[in-house]
C-alpha cells in the first residue's frame, strides 16, 4: 500500500515563494506518475501540475504555468513543488497523487479519478 506525505505548506505573502514535498513509501513503490492537485474552501478539487516517474515530462495547469514547477528525486522517492509569484488565489489546500497506470490519453492525468493514491495534503495561505 502506497503512502503520500505532503510538507512545506504554510503562510506567504503574495509574490512570495514556497516548496511543497511528498514523500512516497509502502512497499515497492510503483508509480507511474504523480502530480499536484489543491482544493480551496467551496471548490472543487483542481489539477495543478503531474510528471511522469520516468522521463520526467511534465504538464501544468494554465494557472500556475510559469510560476510553478513539479520535479522528482527518483532514488527518494519524493516529488516537489516549487512555488513562485504566489497569488492569494494560490490559497488552497495541496494534495499529492500517484497513479501506477499508463494513460494514452495525457489528459486523463489532470483528472483527480486517475490516480488511485493521494496524501493528507498541506495547507497553502497566500496574504495579500
Amino acid at each position: 500500500q502506497v503512502q503520500l506525505v505532503e510538507s512545506g505548506g504554510g503562510l506567504a505573502q503574495a509574490g512570495g515563494s514556497l516548496r511543497l514535498s511528498c514523500a512516497a513509501s509502502g512497499g515497492t513503490f510503483t508509480t507511474y506518475a504523480m502530480a499536484w492537485f489543491r482544493q480551496a474552501p467551496g471548490k472543487e478539487r483542481e489539477f495543478v501540475a503531474v510528471i511522469r516517474w520516468s522521463g520526467g515530462t511534465t504538464s501544468y495547469a494554465d494557472s500556475v504555468k510559469g510560476r510553478f514547477t513539479i520535479s522528482r528525486d527518483n532514488n527518494k522517492n519524493m516529488v516537489y513543488l516549487q512555488m513562485n509569484s504566489l497569488k492569494p488565489e494560490d490559497t488552497a489546500a495541496y494534495y499529492c497523487g500517484s497513479t501506477p497506470r499508463f494513460y494514452s490519453n495525457s489528459r486523463d492525468y489532470m483528472e483527480g479519478r486517475t490516480y488511485d493514491y493521494w496524501g493528507l495534503g498541506t495547507q497553502v495561505t497566500v496574504s495579500s
